[in-house]
């Protein structure tokens, strides 16, 4: 299992994810307020602003307050823990 560091001591499993976006989008937007509504969602913010959405493979959505373009360098990387 590779765990991929999302911003301040947070983690996902990398192989599980299938998308990564950022949260400026009408659509993404859209998308949050229904996760938030349905209960899928997991805020990793840790109280700031959230600067990416994770999209997993089962269908929840976790936000980061990391920027995209980070976490995707994070993974080709393959950053320790």
């Amino acid at each position: 299992m590779a765990l991929l560091n999302i911003g301040f001591g947070n983690l996902v499993e990398a192989t599980k994810i299938v998308a990564i976006i950022s949260p400026d989008s009408a659509p993404a937007k859209r998308r949050i307020a229904e996760a938030k509504k349905s209960g899928e969602i997991i805020d990793a913010t840790q109280g700031r602003k959230t600067r990416s959405v994770i999209f997993m493979e089962s269908g929840c959505l976790v936000l980061s307050a990391v920027l995209p373009e980070t976490i995707y360098a994070r993974s080709q990387e393959g950053e320790p823990l």
